[in-house]
């Protein structure tokens, strides 16, 4: 067994089957930082932003046989730990994916405080020349995206102009090297992804609710690989929540928390247990999340217990609140954003869709029942008012997000969720 590697080794790579097929192939996985075409052994390298997305793209081809163009390639770790720039110039490529100009830039953003989507790159890139295309990654090492340029003119334009700078003011540096890539693979046109040559490609895939799409959907949204302790192999929907404070929960607080980590289909409060209730996710993947995150959780001096059920899914009954078509599932639009914010309740809660007019006294007056608030910060992200609350203990943000998450102030319906920034 060769030893894990950032590099992996394909074969039977043949003549039809080009950089972007293999691009394509390892991109739920994470950030391909250089490639190699090994046109006459039918072989290519492919390295990865770090050793954990190559080891999470060879746990799922293990399982599943890779094919491309109706060609079966086989996958192991490269005896190379790091492609170097000999590696690329026995190819006929020159230098590595610093010394080379290309159109294509790979851009890790530092002190990330503010989010940071395909439009906020677009307006940042876009005066040095046109953007064809951008694919934005979670990564261990941060923030980063590939923004490919109509012309290399543009991208040198872009590096010597950009490089070193922030995007707000004091925080979101910019870190931009020239990838060795050649054309960028865009899918879905999203938050996380554009084509601008192709406005009409769909902004979800359609009709792919396997389980495997589920999971390749999720590891890309985490950076390549699924978060320790969850399988991606889950096919139970329905948990049970235990040790729930009776007198302080209902159906819509339930729903506020689970809905962080999927789509809500029913919730059941049992009646002969006051402290017990029954979730049902939308699919397996959603309700391990749950599970995984909110297990021990702290909420109205209880701790959660959270496991799956032996119950396949709720059956609809006068006494079970039916969520399957509620417009407040965070699932149904920019699914892979929602799966990449998920963690276990923080002290910090994020809030967003926010009167422009609002002041921080006002969000501090709104949330300040619900335990001691430490700190606030009040920005503006895509011209929209956003907040971050500090609170005391995760229990006191846990209980401002269930009761207040689609809130209103002044007429604008609120959205909470938990930030993992660890100071404002």
């Amino acid at each position: 067994m060769t030893e894990p590697s950032k590099v992996i080794h394909v074969r039977n790579v043949g003549p039809e089957i080009s950089e972007n097929d293999l691009l394509q192939l390892v991109h739920p996985f994470g950030v391909v930082t250089k490639l190699v075409m090994l046109r006459a052994k039918n072989q290519a390298l492919l390295q990865m932003q770090d050793v954990a997305s190559a080891v999470s793209a060879l746990q799922y081809y293990a399982n599943v046989q890779p094919s491309v163009r109706g060609r079966n390639v086989y996958v192991q770790f490269s005896s190379h730990q790091e492609l170097t720039t000999m590696d690329q110039n026995s190819q006929g490529r020159k230098g590595d994916q610093d010394a080379q100009p290309n159109r294509i830039l790979l851009v890790t953003i530092h002190h990330l405080l503010y989010p940071i989507t395909v439009e906020v790159l677009h307006q940042v890139f876009s005066p040095h020349g046109f953007v064809e295309k951008i694919v934005t990654f979670q990564k261990s090492a941060g923030f980063q995206a590939l923004i490919q340029y109509q012309s290399r003119q543009s991208a040198v334009s872009a590096i010597n102009a950009l490089q070193g700078r922030n995007i707000y003011d004091g925080c979101c540096q910019l870190d931009i090297q020239f990838s060795n890539l050649t054309e960028l693979q865009v899918n879905y046109n999203n938050e996380r992804s554009r084509d601008f040559t192709n406005p009409s490609l769909p902004s979800e895939q359609k009709g792919r609710s396997s389980q495997m799409g589920n999971a390749t959907a999720i590891a890309a949204a985490f950076g390549g690989g699924l978060p320790p302790g969850i399988s991606g192999t889950n096919d139970r929907c329905t948990v049970l929540v235990s040790n729930l404070n009776p007198d302080e929960i209902d159906e819509d607080k339930l729903f506020n928390l689970f809905s962080l980590y999927g789509n809500i289909v029913r919730i059941k409060l049992l009646r002969s247990k006051p402290d017990h209730a029954l979730v049902q996710m939308g699919d397996g993947f959603q309700a391990e999340l749950a599970v995984h995150f909110l297990k021990g959780a702290m909420l109205f001096g209880k701790r959660l217990e959270v496991n799956f059920s032996k119950y396949p899914n709720i059956t609809p009954a006068p006494d079970t609140h039916d969520y399957s078509n509620s417009n407040l599932n965070r699932f149904n639009r920019n699914a892979a954003k929602n799966y990449r914010y998920c963690c276990s309740p923080t002290k910090m809660i994020h809030v967003s869709t926010l009167p422009q007019d609002i002041t921080e006294e006002e969000i501090v007056t709104h949330l300040e029942k619900h335990g001691s608030i430490v700190n606030t910060k009040l920005f503006e992200a895509n011209g929209k008012k956003q907040a971050l609350v500090l609170f005391e203990t995760e229990e006191q943000a846990t209980e401002a997000l269930v009761c207040k998450h689609a809130s209103l102030i002044d007429g604008s319906t609120i959205r909470i969720s938990f930030s993992q920034l660890q100071a404002i």
